[in-house]
């Protein structure tokens, strides 16, 4: 899945890490990791529990961003006899980490990863995450194997899961990955990825459910500085998400079958935030016929337009109240379904940066195999959800106040110039006052102080009246 990856230096270093330091400070970011767990890394790195099966000569390959060494999966597409078989290989971290652990501790006290500018609070430590555990192409590594077989739709026909050792062959980034597909040199396994991805984005479809194209502020280092750019999803984005949705959904149902889980649920949205979305289109001069569906409008637009990327980011607020349930004894949670996937699903596929996944991809094993769950996974399914849900909001929020911070890094000696900008927000109660999107830099901030209601959906000159690393606030004025 898509990572954002962000480094510090040059010569915004010293105010950017004194910003990051102090949010770390406030929202009680975990330090360097204790003793005892680090010796318990070492020993479990010396000492894994290997699978029986050797599944090494299957010639996985991984898709990342550039740079990242903490692979949670590898696949391999191949087509089979009216359709598809795809391999997927998930990061064994149950292989070394024991269940009541100093280990599984730290990893519960974190809970996810993190991603700061200057560095990452990884969930487990560098030596599992970014060595023995990781997929690393040329390595070993124990993993959990699905085996997804498809018809010529894309449509599941059989699903199975097991222990076996795995060895990546590549490791791809998204650019090299999209650009051998469209130059036609990518072999077939990895040309395979946009024929099985555009048949799950058609199945998609099929079943209502939408994937969110919004593009993101990127954060990159240019001559001693920073910049923020928009960055709009490739199709080998897409395509490898749809990989990952798919073993999301196989998973969940073996739990739902099974009887035991742990899901990923979203609830529909309600009729006034869609309403309140055709509001926004209206003000964005988005087009959006009274019969078109959300979900087709959303598949139409095109995000590298200003107007469409601002209405996408504010289509984001119908994923708001994504959570987890947990459930037994064959009594599935109401509701079950995740509204934007449209299915059952749940997240499997990144154990090395998230809890819930090792937990997950247990239950699927007990599921193919006709067992019953390990006591340590169905005991930890009452507080999970809770865990999750807590680990996801600091999560999330150390995302926007980087962003907030690194905006103000950006613009802190351009006070009072003047920028074009692209009203994407207004208050109800203070129409004077909302949000802007600048074209350049790609900065998302606060507007207010004019003299009248700001124009919701059009381009407005604005001025810089405030970027204060210290206080991650970025504020403009209409100029």
């Amino acid at each position: 899945m898509p990572r954002r990856h962000m480094k510090a230096t040059g010569a915004a270093e010293a105010p950017l890490r004194a910003a990051l330091r102090e949010l770390r400070t406030t929202l009680d970011v975990p330090g360097d990791f204790p003793a005892a767990v680090l010796a318990e890394a070492e020993t479990a790195v010396r000492t894994p529990r290997l699978p029986a099966e050797d599944a090494t000569d299957i010639p996985l390959f991984t898709i990342d961003p550039p740079g990242s060494v903490d692979l949670d999966q590898a696949m391999h597409l191949a087509r089979r006899d009216g359709g598809y078989r795809v391999h997927y290989a998930i990061a064994d971290v149950a292989a070394f980490v024991t269940p009541g652990s100093a280990l599984d501790a730290e990893a519960h006290r974190r809970v996810q990863t993190l991603y700061f500018p200057d560095g990452k609070v990884p969930l487990h430590p560098p030596g599992l995450s970014e060595g023995a555990a990781s997929l690393l192409p040329g390595q070993s590594a124990p993993a959990l194997l699905w085996r997804l077989d498809l018809d010529a739709e894309g449509r599941p026909v059989t699903t199975d899961v097991r222990r076996a050792l795995v060895r990546s062959r590549a490791r791809l980034d998204y650019e090299g990955a999209q650009r051998q597909i469209d130059t036609g040199t990518a072999e077939e396994p990895l040309a395979l990825l946009k024929d099985i991805g555009t048949l799950r984005e058609a199945l998609e479809v099929e079943r209502g459910g939408i994937s969110l194209n919004v593009p993101e502020q990127e954060v990159t280092e240019r001559d001693g500085g920073y910049v923020l750019e928009y960055r709009a999803p490739r199709p080998a984005d897409d395509w490898n998400a749809q990989i990952s949705l798919l073993t999301g959904m196989a998973a969940a149902g073996l739990m739902t079958a099974s009887g035991t889980g742990i899901l990923r649920t979203l609830p529909t949205a309600p009729d006034g935030a869609v309403a309140r979305l055709r509001r926004s289109a209206k003000a964005l001069h988005v087009d959006w016929p009274h019969h078109v569906s959300y979900a087709d409008l959303v598949r139409s637009l095109d995000p590298r337009e200003p107007r469409n990327a601002a209405f996408l980011q504010e289509c984001t607020t119908l994923l708001r109240g994504a959570g987890y349930t947990a459930f037994t004894g064959g009594v599935l949670p109401v509701p079950a379904v995740h509204a934007a996937v449209a299915a059952e699903y749940t997240h499997c596929t990144a154990p090395l940066r998230r809890l819930v996944d090792r937990y997950a991809g247990e239950l699927c094993l007990a599921a193919v195999a006709g067992q019953e769950p390990p006591e340590w996974v169905t005991t930890a399914l009452d507080t999970l959800p809770k865990e999750m849900a807590e680990g996801g909001r600091r999560g999330n929020t150390v995302e926007r106040e980087c962003l907030d911070i690194v905006e103000a890094i950006v613009l802190r000696d351009r006070i009072g110039e003047v920028f074009d900008a692209v009203v994407v927000d207004v208050k109800e109660n203070d129409p004077a006052a909302g949000t802007v999107h600048l074209e350049e830099p790609a900065v998302v901030a606060r507007v207010e102080g004019g003299d009248g209601a700001l124009p919701l959906g059009e381009r407005l000159r604005v001025r810089l009246t405030e970027a204060d690393p210290g206080r991650a606030t970025v504020r403009f004025t209409p100029a």
